[in-house]
């Protein structure tokens, strides 16, 4: 039987009971109406003996103690209809709180619902319907219009419209060309199109997300932790605060009304609704915060540690200025090279490609290629010899040698490209820095971050012409991945450290911050691993998002707990000058105990600033 089920079936007898002892009440039938309460209450005690002997085998000292005493206490004095009320509260809190944590596993639940059971692949000509655990990489599938992409893999058709919204809180469809990577989960928003599977089901992005957040609901906050110590505290205090009005008053019903008004506490209830909920709003917006304990620590991070190239910058060379040395029109020099380029798996190659299917160029297949792997190629494009490499690799091959090229900023590569035997271009490719990183640090300035730290491998030159502008407080180059982690170690003095970064030597800086953060789009296995969160779309934007979402998710539980506690103190307060009886004390806290679960279910609703920011692509 699940939690929730017993709680509804606790509930509804502690219900009955007061309700038909309040008839026989009204009916003037008062040992009819006791024994009808006390039926009601003793169901209650037994669960909660039951719940109270596995959390003290756990080592756990909760409030649910306090509840035990205060219905037993309440009995033995008289208090029938007090001892019912709180068996009411005490099992329609319990209720509210397993509803209040299904309604934050929401996204959960509808993560597992969209995970496709089969998938269809290109066999020999044919199509074949196959299990999930059957597809290998290399394989070629069917995506049917509507369907759930099974793996992560590469479009293998012209164009491909995803919906996306599922994985990183897009609204609108995204269009891919041939080749782009596609993530697992995603919907088919257009015609059906074909992919070629890069991972196995279970290693793709989609059964990572399922897999990490079930992690997360399970997981166990330090401030959740702190809860508990306060618990133990408040329960110490509520029974001294009870037995001290009993002794100064000599009257046993002020110490029943402290009790009652102190059970159960927004203290155990406030703090894991608002911080789950938290973990899941994150997950509808594409980040990925692998428990509460992250989430957590995302909230209180003052200083961020930014590796550059992919995190950043877009960690992908991309040409950003095309230099004629020849009649030949720069579209033509483009397609040409390009061409060349798809039988090369350089990313400077790649990323030339990139651009000529963004401009919708035909590009024919190359022959007789020859590449010098790290300095360029050669071959024949409709008939023509194309040379595409380094600048010096290009001029050893020409007839009559230009004259050399002025100095490139920091940060730029040069790729020359001849057509026989003649220069044709020059493309300036380099590593762009992203669109929106000016906005995303001015936010995370917003957010609290205190001290924003670039590290990189890359040389200080280039580091500093990159992120002009963008006001580090400190900018550390050519790092190694063991300086990195001495980086973030020496950092700590000024707070808690986020790492954000995404290639391999990243992932020991990752592991030594307190909140690591990985680019889980095309950053590497392992610093997705050792990471803490991992944003599952290639933007940096997410992470003033994340940060967002933890420091009001954090808020909410801070808010529902002080005014929760504030609110029973007052009331304890209250009954032990005797202003309140048992019975009205067991009704003002049950409203507490709902205003606070409710207060806490607020997190499900969290909107980031960074997503209604228009500046934010």
């Amino acid at each position: 039987m699940t939690n929730r089920k017993l709680s509804a079936i606790t509930l509804t007898i502690a219900l009955l009971g007061l309700v038909l002892g309040l008839a026989f009440h009204v009916a003037s039938a008062p040992e009819a109406a006791r024994v009808t309460w006390t039926a009601g209450v003793v169901p209650v005690l037994l669960v909660l003996a039951f719940e109270i002997a596995q959390s003290l085998r756990r080592g756990e000292v909760g409030l649910d103690i306090l509840a035990a005493v205060s219905m037993i206490a309440a009995s033995m004095f008289g208090e029938h209809l007090a001892a019912a009320v709180v068996a009411v509260m005490y099992s329609g809190g319990t209720y509210l709180e397993s509803f209040a944590e299904g309604r934050a596993a929401r996204e959960m639940r509808d993560l597992i619902a969209r995970v496709p059971r089969t998938a269809t692949r290109h066999t020999d000509g044919r199509l074949e319907d196959i299990a999930l655990d059957d597809i290998a990489p290399g394989d070629k599938l069917l995506v049917r219009q509507g369907d759930v992409v099974p793996v992560d893999a590469t479009t293998a058709s012209e164009t491909a419209y995803l919906d996306m919204s599922a994985l990183t809180g897009e609204s609108l469809p995204v269009r891919l060309l041939e080749g782009a990577p596609v993530l697992s989960g995603a919907t088919n928003a257009g015609h059906a199109f074909d992919i070629v599977a890069v991972r196995r089901a279970k290693e793709s992005t989609y059964a990572g997300i399922v897999r990490l957040v079930e992690e997360a609901q399970r997981s166990k906050a330090p401030m959740a932790r702190l809860a508990d110590r306060w618990s133990l505290a408040f329960l110490v205090a509520s029974i001294a605060l009870a037995v001290g009005a009993w002794w100064i008053t000599g009257d046993p019903i002020r110490a029943v009304a402290v009790l009652v008004v102190a059970t159960p506490c927004p203290l155990i209830l406030a703090v894991p609704v608002a911080l789950v909920a938290g973990v899941s709003r994150a997950a509808h917006f594409g980040v990925l915060i692998k428990g509460a304990k992250a989430l957590e620590g995302m909230a209180r991070a003052r200083t961020l540690v930014l590796d550059k190239t992919g995190t950043l910058t877009d960690g992908r060379p991309r040409i950003v200025g095309i230099e004629a040395a020849s009649d030949l029109p720069e579209s033509e020099c483009l397609r040409l090279a390009a061409a060349l380029e798809q039988a090369s798996r350089h990313p400077v190659g790649q990323a030339i490609v990139e651009v000529a299917r963004e401009r919708e160029l035909s590009l024919p297949i190359p022959t007789d290629v020859a590449e010098t792997p790290g300095e360029g190629l050669t071959g024949v494009v409709d008939g023509r010899a194309v040379t595409v490499g380094g600048a010096r690799f290009v001029t050893e091959r020409l007839a009559h040698p230009p004259p050399r090229r002025a100095r490139l900023d920091a940060g730029a590569v040069l790729v020359a490209v001849a057509v026989d035997g003649r220069l044709a271009a020059h493309f300036v490719m380099a590593d762009p820095l992203r669109e929106d990183a000016k906005h995303v640090i001015e936010a995370l300035r917003q957010f609290g971050l205190q001290r924003i730290v670039l590290a990189t491998g890359d040389r200080m030159n280039v580091a500093a012409r990159i992120t002009e502008g963008l006001g580090f407080d400190a900018i550390r180059a050519e790092l190694s991945p063991d300086q990195k982690v001495l980086l973030v170690l020496t950092e700590r003095k000024n707070g808690p450290v986020m790492m954000v970064g995404d290639g391999v030597n990243d992932a020991p800086a990752l592991a030594a911050a307190d909140v690591g953060v990985s680019m889980g789009v095309r950053g590497a296995a392992a610093s997705a691993e050792a990471a803490d969160v991992v944003l599952l779309v290639d933007r940096i934007d997410r992470l003033a998002c994340g940060v967002d979402i933890a420091r009001q998710s954090r808020g909410i539980a801070l808010q529902s707990v002080l005014a929760g506690i504030g609110l029973s103190i007052f009331g304890m307060l209250a009954a032990a000058f005797g202003w309140l009886t048992p019975l009205q004390g067991a009704i003002a806290q049950e409203a507490i105990d709902v205003a606070v679960i409710l207060n806490a279910l607020r997190a499900l609703a969290i909107s980031p600033q960074s997503m209604r920011d228009t500046r934010m692509p």
